[in-house]
């Protein structure tokens, strides 16, 4: 009887395979021979497709980057404030799908094709709607900050939901703050829009000669 075939080793399985292990147990958990073992294969296989470790790590990172969807600055091509808002929750909702991953991407796209194609679309946007360089520069970073921070973690599960931690004789406004993770996403869903509506609404009204017309 014919012995069952492994499936096999390619570049897309590794990736794949090695962004699964960071979603469950974080960057750490993430070597060569962990990676392997996940596989079922030997470590010196996954040479034969990456180089080192880090070249794991990029190609993970521009897989969830490559998810971002930066259309909304050629749909609306000159209006600044549509492609901003569209880009801005794209690349919020691909980040906080993989959080852990979150360290890494925060440090630049480096190299990668998908981070610099982002960058490019973001950055030209912006250019193309009438902000200068350094300008459309500082807000582009402005949104990556943003955006990375709000999908490191939740602000809601960050409280217990144990109410006898809130005794009122010490924190006389947190009694209902045991609710919060129960609504996370209302909540941190919440705070981000929030969070992004006021940015770009004063941007608005720091610089009115760049808001588009009918807006």
């Amino acid at each position: 009887m014919a012995r069952p075939r492994k499936p096999l080793l390619s570049r897309e399985r590794i990736v794949s395979t090695a962004l699964a292990l960071i979603d469950s147990e974080g960057l750490p958990a993430l070597s060569t021979r962990r990676l392997a073992a996940e596989l079922g294969v030997s470590g010196p296989s996954l040479y034969n497709h990456f180089t080192t470790k880090d070249e794991i790590l990029d190609a993970v990172a521009d897989t969830v980057i490559a998810q971002v969807d930066v259309s909304a600055f050629t749909a609306a091509r000159g209006d600044w404030r549509t492609g901003l808002l569209g880009w801005a929750r794209s690349y919020r909702a691909a980040l906080a799908a993989h959080p852990q991953i979150v360290p890494f991407l925060a440090q630049g796209p480096g190299r990668r094709p998908a981070g610099l194609k982002m960058a490019d679309a973001a950055f030209g946007g912006m250019v193309e709607a009438g902000w200068p360089p350094a300008q459309a520069t500082r807000i582009c970073a402005m949104v990556r900050y943003f955006v990375a921070g709000s999908a490191l973690g939740s602000f809601a599960r960050g409280f217990v939901d144990d109410p006898s931690a809130y005794d009122p004789a010490d924190y006389p406004h947190l009694g209902q703050a045991h609710l919060l993770a129960e609504h996370q996403r209302q909540v941190d869903e919440g705070a981000f829009e929030t969070g992004l509506r006021a940015l770009v609404d004063g941007l608005a009204l720091q610089h009115p000669e760049r808001v588009p017309p009918g807006s």
